[in-house]
């Protein structure tokens, strides 16, 4: 597995790490978390490509968008809060 990754969506620091790849057994799967401080971890995961992937960053940028929008809240504790980014989510965040 790869060492985590850092990221910044909408002035937060996040980092996150891939949990499943598709090649190996299902869809592609990662984890995200704040970076400054602990709370709920975020389990995201994108269903089988229909449409070409967009890069690593304007997924993570999606799933977090679409989270916080659905009430993820990052720096509180709980349990892991799950979401399924769809194509229509990650190609509103694609990076340019």
């Amino acid at each position: 597995m790869k060492r985590p990754r850092l990221i910044t969506v909408d002035g937060v620091p996040y980092r996150w790490r891939i949990r499943r790849r598709p090649a190996l057994q299902g869809p592609l799967a990662f984890a995200v978390e704040r970076a400054d401080r602990r709370g709920t971890v975020l389990l995201a995961s994108v269903p089988a490509p229909g449409t070409p992937p967009p890069s690593a960053s304007a997924l993570v940028t999606a799933a977090v968008k679409q989270a916080r929008a659905a009430g993820w809240r990052p720096e509180t504790p709980g349990p892991a809060f799950s979401v399924t980014v769809t194509p229509e989510t990650w190609l509103e965040h694609r990076v340019r």
